[in-house]
């Protein structure tokens, strides 16, 4: 075990790891784990009494503090301010988005502090656009066609002409998720190449029923096959239980004059099943181990896809992992860290009985905006980590 003196790191306010130990915590855990980094404490006697628990993991923690570099490496104009800045609380989430010009606005409300108290999901809020100019947003099709495999930001941008001061990553990330573990799953045939039709369950929803409209570059992503996208949990209201949202077109720019307003409506409620409509978006209130049973009845999924899932954090996911094994549909997890990760496959493997299908892995399609108040001194960003069963 390796001692620190008593630091303060960039204003950064952590929670002692002792935290419960039989005396009371001494003050704010500004003592830091000489060894890993990762992990903080209140004071030395919290520190000695916590080491019996915390050795097992500080060897796996120090890894991961040494990947830190990596985790924060974009290829964007924003990068430093964006990661590092946010990471050390020199800036916060909401000052970065001022910066863009987009904080409080739009479907970036929800990306701060700012936004998280606004709890009204509506239809009208769906189809509220980028809030950019079309220089910087995917507000129309693409002018060439997808490449074979996209693989990483820069690339993605770079086919849909989009400079690479652009913020969209941020939100942008939810569907090159899903594009990406499709990509995977075909990668290591466990699904096929994708015809005509694809059903994916889309598990635990939260901030992105305010931001749906972003679902919608799917269109340009899986050009020519139709996607239905089951979003199911908790945070959907129960009033809107089985709507469907029907994407037409692209999320919309900001310009009054741009062809992108000549095209369909972005969103669209419908209570049928619209033949012509490349994305459907279905809502389902509920646990999906609770709700699977009427979902099979109009969809058999290809895959299951579950963002920032919080396995090992949470009892509810063990009668889902349970029915997942049994379904025997591949299902694509993310976390916000690897700590995060690790943790949610040795429970997934402890109740499968299986190693992971898709090994623990950076996905280079996570949101490029840190995330504040992390757990840890690691690094964490919305889907920043992919491994699957």
């Amino acid at each position: 075990m390796r001692w620190t003196s008593k630091l303060v790191f960039a204003g950064r306010r952590m929670e002692c790891a002792g935290k419960g130990s039989r005396t009371p915590c001494s003050g704010q855990a500004t003592r830091r784990c000489g060894r890993c980094r990762a992990v903080a404490y209140c004071s030395i006697s919290h520190q000695v009494s916590h080491w019996s628990v915390h050795k097992k993991e500080c060897e796996r923690l120090e890894q991961q503090m040494n990947r830190a570099d990596v985790l924060n490496d974009f290829p964007f104009t924003f990068t430093e301010e964006a990661t590092v800045k946010v990471c050390e609380q020199s800036q916060s989430r909401c000052s970065f988005l001022v910066t863009q010009g987009v904080h409080c606005v739009g479907m970036w409300r929800w990306e701060c502090g700012c936004g998280a108290s606004v709890a009204s999901l509506d239809v009208s809020r769906c189809i509220e656009g980028w809030n950019l100019s079309n220089t910087l947003c995917p507000c129309r099709g693409p002018s060439l066609p997808i490449p074979k495999r996209i693989s990483n930001w820069k690339e993605y941008y770079e086919w849909r002409c989009i400079p690479l001061n652009s913020p969209v990553a941020l939100l942008l990330h939810w569907p090159l998720t899903i594009y990406w573990g499709i990509q995977l799953a075909i990668m290591r045939s466990l699904i096929s190449e994708i015809a005509s039709e694809i059903h994916i369950h889309y598990i635990g929803p939260e901030k992105e029923l305010y931001q749906l409209a972003v679902f919608g570059e799917l269109c340009a992503l899986f050009p020519g096959v139709r996607m239905h996208i089951y979003f199911v949990g908790n945070a959907v209201p129960q009033d809107r239980d089985g709507e469907v949202i029907a994407l037409y077109s692209y999320c919309h720019c900001i310009e009054t004059d741009c062809e992108c307003k000549s095209l369909d409506i972005n969103v669209d409620s419908c209570s049928s099943m619209d033949k012509s409509c490349p994305v459907m978006l279905h809502l389902c209130a509920g646990y999906y181990h609770d709700r699977y049973r009427d979902l099979s009845k109009d969809s058999s999924p290809n895959l299951i896809i579950a963002p920032n899932a919080g396995i090992a954090a949470y009892r509810s996911w063990l009668p889902t992992i349970e029915l997942i094994k049994e379904m025997k549909v591949p299902a694509l997890f993310s976390d916000y860290c690897e700590e995060a990760a690790h943790l949610a496959t040795h429970c997934i493997s402890s109740i499968s009985g299986s190693p992971p299908s898709i090994p623990i892995q950076l996905n280079p399609f996570r949101q490029p905006l840190a995330v504040e108040d992390s757990a840890l001194f690691l690094p964490c960003y919305s889907n920043c980590f992919l491994f699957g069963m």
